[in-house]
């Protein structure tokens, strides 16, 4: 922010310019050029027209479009004046450009050149800022290199819109520090009529920036167009490394999933030279941060950024016209720049062609517009900095608050949460109005909420409504002020993203975060640590982190519902013990969970007697009494019978009389029972009421009618065994396919009604209609025309189909199940058919559609190509059937197998993808390895596949198959000429593959292949860095003893002990330093271990590496030293202890200089 002195400076600089002599202007005798036709044009006066260029290669640009030759140069300039300029006529008007001096740039140097300008020029009437800068694309403005940008009067800014970048740095917000003022009437009139011109006719910018190279033929290479292949928009977490040299597509790579995807502009548009209207923002720093850029683009409509019109001062009448030669981000292009330059030139001299040179001359001077406009008292330029200050205080509040929501924003995306409010809002609907008071009202809820470091279990059978009672305590706590911080969860069966610890830990930290800011530092370290969110945190960090940010708030209450139904229990167990026993969080837990023996076992080891409650089913039945007197006498079927008070009191009591405790069975009965039309069927069914929830559910299944059997069993198998729960519109399709014949899907066997899925299943299914996950738009499974969604209060909702209770999965997936459907439900049998309905249905889709059109047509076709290798690698893939479909499917090269690649990459799971892939789709052999399809690679290999084929992001078999875990896809393509050492891929090699993802077993199995275990390449240098990266200690032992060079170099990280550092692997670091790794080693991204863990703020590895003699001074990488990494993060603690060591403050170098520098300028001092 530019402080009020600076502020004052620049205004009173601008209102006391040079008074000129009288005989100033007076060429010299011997330099008039007279004749009775032509004017001597080195005369100052006789100019009109100030245009002002940055850098050279735009005043070269703009000579270039002058009419005839350059005039001669001024013999008498005033005295102060510094500037260098180019005469000459353009389009009848006398032209002045004048450059900035070299190797100055920004708001102050173009002031400078202004104040000068005219102090020489006295009799310009316009001005022009034109040449180049960085544009800020988004969804609403479709900005590409080469298009211009003209300023254009919007809301307050004039056109250009003046703020501190460097207070953004600082994470503080942009503040708007002043705003450019529009140009005269005379000009915008101009653009407006030029604007029409362009509509009508077209521009021709191109063409004549190619006739005029064609003339300067050595000038073609910088000024021409550069190849469209060239521009390139990186997503704005792509970010170029620093202080490495080479080209962007070298080092950042082409890969589309780190291109923001643009639609192909028009033939019609390509003829043309773009033009867009707007807002120019003008700063003190040059704009390198995409998020920022984004920020500023979104919230005040920027279309791009440069340094110097808003040193043009506050209302200088001047249009600022730039084309843009990069995206205003760390991908900084130089190859656009003279084109860029040369399209600004040639429409400025289109728009002097619309502006006749004696209404020009009409105008008023600027020189005199400036003194009349801008002659201040000092009190009235105090008035103005006052009223700068408080648009500032606006802008700050509001872009600093933008620029937190963003953040808040991709760190919830990092986290990928799963959303309980769900199953909150579920539970509330089935829940009957006063029903679980009996426990919000006892004693042990009571002393419960009394005390801190609390716990509760509560324990019932199958079906008492454990769930149901969850919300309500949930529901009473929300409403109670004396909790200030309410966390909870819900595991659920029916969804996989609901079931781990991994789970739980994403969900309740998301929740703290969001609900307590003062507690957000654990997270937003965490996420520096894992490389600003590019990686996924482990379990254990996620561990760390939430117990971090309990520790520092006074009180919290964790509700966790269905205990039972997480996965695997004892991971959930031993967090619930750590949790409970650590009295450093004054943390109240309740739980939920039936009485399984290995909960109450580990429970009874921690917990006291008082802490385990069981549900009574005196207390249940009080609840389930009210809930069937509601649904009796006012039930939608029910109330049929309120005619028959007897009838109404038979329901309630012979239900009453076999509920035993169980809510579950108490619904199925009140369905059974609405389909009941008459009397004696009535009668009938209270007379043979089942007496448990098994017996319900047999009868369920039995009174299926047969012609409806295919459908329920494909139904039931989809929603058992998927690996998330399914859409209607998903299920519909899946129905309606029929594997055996051809063609196995039609769209006209769909069924015309979507609800009535819900008739097939009766009440062992349910219809959840569930808001869209905040991360849901980017999942590749997800269409935006789905019309599976709905619009609920502006918000889109998903519906799907679920399993009821998860007393219904445990059936379905027992021995217990009714005979007819005990062979269709085993896992076996069930996930093959599965395969196989999801093989034949990508068989059959149209494939000639595009993949958007294909995603709306076909909902099942997405959850086809996501899952169907799920399903095969879980089966016994050897059955026949199955495996027919698949080596059918490998063979359907240009249709089936083609669409599924497209629709769902499994080298890039996380990517969303809109473009039919052809050629860079891999081979059979790759894709089956990848995904642990034995039995099909076994085939596969023996009808002769290349093991040895490349193709793919892991670049060949072996080294997907090491990707993926896959240890006997690995052993297979080893046994058939795999070669172990093959280089190429994402990792460089199969081991380094191997190493980073943590698979010890493939690890050993291509060492004792022999792998070279200190081979070099790939983004990790070699496999022991890739291990110590991605924290994997048992391997990194592993390839310790095979022989590693602990001081290998390579990578980003340039070694194994620097990786290890900046990631935080404390036993890892320790490993390696008793290998005898060199702790002052020079290199990588970081320089040195040493600053890579003080950047990252390990403290206790910085001090390991300090006790080994680690250089607290060295000098490199991408801070320069330890103390200005540490001092630029924050990180006090690693500051003082780097200080007390012998940290040299002052030492020079690096980006910031010194370390105050680094502190300052993130905003820590």
């Amino acid at each position: 922010m530019l402080s009020i002195c600076s502020i004052y400076k620049v205004v009173t600089e601008i209102l006391t310019p040079e008074t000129p002599r009288d005989d100033q202007y007076r060429p010299s005798h011997s330099l008039l050029r007279t004749s009775n036709h032509t004017k001597n044009m080195s005369d100052p006066a006789l100019y009109t027209v100030g245009w002002i260029c940055a850098i050279p290669t735009e005043s070269i640009a703009a000579s270039l479009f002058l009419d005839g030759e350059e005039h001669e140069r001024l013999t008498y300039v005033s005295t102060n004046d510094n500037n260098d300029y180019t005469l000459g006529e353009m389009a009848g008007h006398n032209v002045v450009i004048a450059v900035l001096p070299d190797g100055e740039y920004g708001q102050t140097s173009a002031t400078a050149v202004v104040k000068d300008m005219l102090s020489s020029f006295p009799n310009i009437r316009v001005g022009f800022m034109v040449g180049i800068a960085g544009g800020a694309p988004t969804s609403k403005n479709d900005i590409r290199l080469g298009d211009i940008v003209v300023s254009s009067p919007h809301d307050d800014t004039g056109g250009v819109l003046q703020y501190d970048y460097g207070k953004m740095i600082q994470g503080q917000g942009f503040l708007q520090t002043g705003f450019l003022n529009q140009p005269s009437t005379l000009v915008r009139t101009a653009v407006s009529g030029l604007k029409a011109q362009y509509k009508k006719k077209g521009n021709v910018i191109e063409t004549k920036i190619k006739t005029i190279l064609d003339e300067y033929t050595e000038l073609s290479e910088e000024f021409g167009r550069p190849d469209g292949d060239k521009d390139r928009l990186y997503k704005a977490d792509v970010v170029h490394p620093a202080e490495i040299e080479g080209t962007c597509g070298d080092i950042c790579g082409t890969q589309p999933e780190k291109l923001v995807e643009r639609r192909a502009r028009t033939l019609r548009e390509d003829k043309r030279t773009i033009i867009h209207y707007g807002t120019i923002a003008s700063g003190s720093w040059l704009m390198k941060d995409a998020h920022a850029r984004d920020l500023l683009a979104e919230e005040r409509g920027v279309l791009c950024f440069e340094m110097e019109a808003a040193g043009l001062m506050n209302h200088l009448p001047c249009l600022v016209v730039r084309g843009i030669c990069d995206y205003s981000d760390s991908h900084k292009n130089k190859d656009w720049q003279g084109y860029a330059a040369m399209a600004a030139a040639a429409y400025v001299k289109d728009l002097l062609t619309r502006m006749v040179p004696s209404r020009v001359e009409a105008e008023a001077k600027l020189k005199e517009v400036i003194d009349s406009d801008l002659v201040l008292t000092r009190s009235q330029v105090s008035q103005k900095v006052d009223a700068i200050g408080t648009t500032t205080q606006k802008v700050h509040v509001d872009v600093g608050e933008l620029r937190m929501q963003e953040h808040r924003s991709r760190m919830i995306k990092w986290l990928s949460p799963s959303d309980p409010s769900t199953n909150y809002n579920k539970a509330l609907e089935q829940r009957q109005e006063g029903t679980g008071l009996w426990f919000i009202h006892g004693d042990a809820f009571k002393q419960w909420k009394q005390h801190s470091n609390s716990f509760l279990w509560l324990h019932g059978i199958p079906g008492c409504g454990k769930t149901v009672l969850s919300s309500t305590i949930i529901e009473h706590l929300k409403r109670d002020t004396s909790f200030g911080v309410l966390l909870y969860f819900y595991f659920d069966f029916n969804d996989t993203s609901k079931q781990t610890l991994d789970n739980v830990l994403r969900s309740l930290i998301k929740q703290l975060y969001q609900q307590r800011p003062d507690a957000r530092q654990p997270l937003d370290q965490s996420w520096n640590a894992h490389g600003e969110g590019s990686q996924r945190p482990s379990t254990s960090s996620l561990q760390s982190v939430l117990q971090a940010m309990l520790n520092m708030i006074d009180k919290v209450c964790i509700v966790l519902d269905a205990l039972d139904e997480s996965t695997p229990r004892c991971d959930i167990l031993a967090w619930l013990q750590t949790l409970v026993t650590n009295k450093s969080a004054a943390c109240q837990l309740l739980v939920t969970a039936r009485r399984e023996e290995d909960i109450e076992s580990a429970l009874q080891t921690w917990t006291h007697p008082e802490d385990r409650i069981a549900i009574q089913q005196s207390d249940v039945d009080a609840d389930i009494e009210a809930y069937v007197t509601h649904e009796v006498h006012h039930g939608e079927d029910l109330k049929r019978w309120q005619s028959r008070p007897d009838l109404q009191k038979e329901i309630e009591l012979k239900l009453m009389e076999k509920a035993n405790g169980m809510f579950r069975w108490a619904t199925c009965q009140i369905e059974a029972l609405r389909q009941c039309y008459y009397q004696r069927t009535l009668r009938k069914a209270l007379a043979d009421l089942p007496k448990t929830l098994d017996e319900t559910y047999h009868r369920i299944l039995k009174n299926i009618p047969e012609e409806n059997l295919p459908d329920a069993t494909t139904i039931l198998r989809l929603l058992a065994w998927s690996e998330r729960p399914l859409r209607i519109g998903e299920l519909i399709d899946a129905i309606a396919v029929q594997p055996n014949e051809s063609p196995s899907f039609c769209v006209d066997n769909r069924m015309p009604e979507p609800r009535d899925l819900l008739k097939i299943c009766s009440s062992l299914v349910v219809l959840v209609q569930r808001p869209m996950d905040v991360n849901e738009k980017d999942d590749g499974e997800f269409y935006y025309g789905d019309p599976n969604t709905v619009e609920s209060d502006g918000k889109e909702e998903v519906s799907e189909l679920r399993l009821a209770h998860f007393s219904v999965k445990e059936y379905l997936m027992s021995h217990r199940v009714v005979q007819s459907f005990t062979g269709h439900l085993a896992e076996d049998t069930a996930r093959a058919r599965i395969a196989t309905i999801c093989l034949t249905y990508l068989r059959d889709l149209d494939h000639n559609l595009s993949l958007k059109q294909m995603k709306a047509r076909f909902q099942f076709a997405q959850y086809c190509a996501r899952y169907w290798t799920d399903h095969a690698r879980k089966t016994d893939e050897r059955e026949e059937d199955l495996q027919r479909h698949i080596l059918e499917f490998f063979e359907q090269r240009t249709t089936a197998y083609t669409t599924c690649y497209s629709l769902y990459d499994p080298d890039q799971p996380e990517e969303r993808n809109d473009q039919r892939r052809s050629d860079d789709v891999a081979e059979p052999l790759y894709y089956a390895s990848l995904g642990g399809l034995v039995a099909s690679v076994a085939r596969l290999l023996d009808e002769s596949a290349d093991a040895n084929a490349q193709g793919g992001l892991d670049g060949n078999a072996l080294q997907a198959a090491s990707d993926g875990g896959h240890d006997k896809v690995v052993q297979m393509l080893l046994d058939k000429g795999a070669d172990v050492n093959a280089q190429g891929g994402r990792f460089g090699n199969a081991l380094r593959a191997a190493s980073y993802r943590g698979h010890d077993k493939i690890v050993q199995t291509l060492l004792d292949k022999g792998a070279d275990v200190n081979a070099e390449g790939g983004p990790f240098g070699n496999a022991l860095q890739a291990a110590s990266d991605g924290g994997h200690d048992k391997i990194v032992q592993t390839l310790l003893d095979k022989g590693a060079d602990v001081n290998a170099e390579g990578g980003p990280f340039g070694n194994a002990l620097q990786a290890a550092s900046y990631r935080g692997h404390d036993k890892i670091v320790q490993m390696l330093l008793d290998k005898g790794a060199d702790v002052n080693a020079q290199g990588g991204e970081y320089g040195n271990a040493l600053q890579a863990a003080s950047g990252r703020d390990h403290h206790k590895i910085v001090q390991m590496l300090l006790d080994k003699g680690a250089n607290v001074n060295a000098q490199g990488g991408h801070f320069g030293n330890a103390l200005r990494a540490a001092s630029y993060r924050g990180h006090d603690k690693i500051v003082q202890t780097l200080l007390d060591k012998g940290a040299d403050v002052n030492a020079q170098g690096g980006r910031f200089c010194n370390a105050p520098n680094a502190a300052a300028f993130a905003g820590h001092l």
